[in-house]
């Protein structure tokens, strides 16, 4: 952690926005550091994660309807798809889901337009 460290001894007062990989403790020295800093986790590591639960012939199922969760233009529709994700796969995939959940604070925040956190093709 002494990047962040660095970083502050060579002037940098704020950080606005941190997106991180969820190891633990992060983003706890992270906001020790930038109090003020938004933080999330990054939606390709929490997808990662939760896919080492889920079998090879789910999979594509699974993260089809993982989408449905990140590609949504606010929390609340966010919050209805994490519901259907729930109730259809929370049985056979209990510590995916419960990733999710308990995640879910510090999954991204939907307040960065759909037009910059869509990928463009040039």
């Amino acid at each position: 952690m002494s990047v962040l460290t660095d970083l502050k001894e060579r002037g940098v007062e704020d950080i606005l926005l941190t997106v991180t990989d969820n190891l633990t403790g992060f983003t706890d020295r992270i906001k020790s550091i930038y109090p003020k800093s938004d933080t999330q986790i990054c939606v390709v590591h929490q997808i990662r994660n939760s896919c080492k639960y889920v079998v090879w012939k789910d999979k594509k199922a699974f993260t089809s309807d993982l989408q449905n969760i990140y590609k949504t233009i606010n929390k609340k529709q966010a919050k209805l798809a994490q519901e259907e994700f729930r109730i259809t796969w929370g049985a056979k995939y209990p510590y995916a889901v419960k990733s999710w959940d308990n995640n879910w604070e510090n999954l991204p925040k939907f307040a960065i337009p759909v037009a910059i956190r869509k990928r463009t093709e040039s």
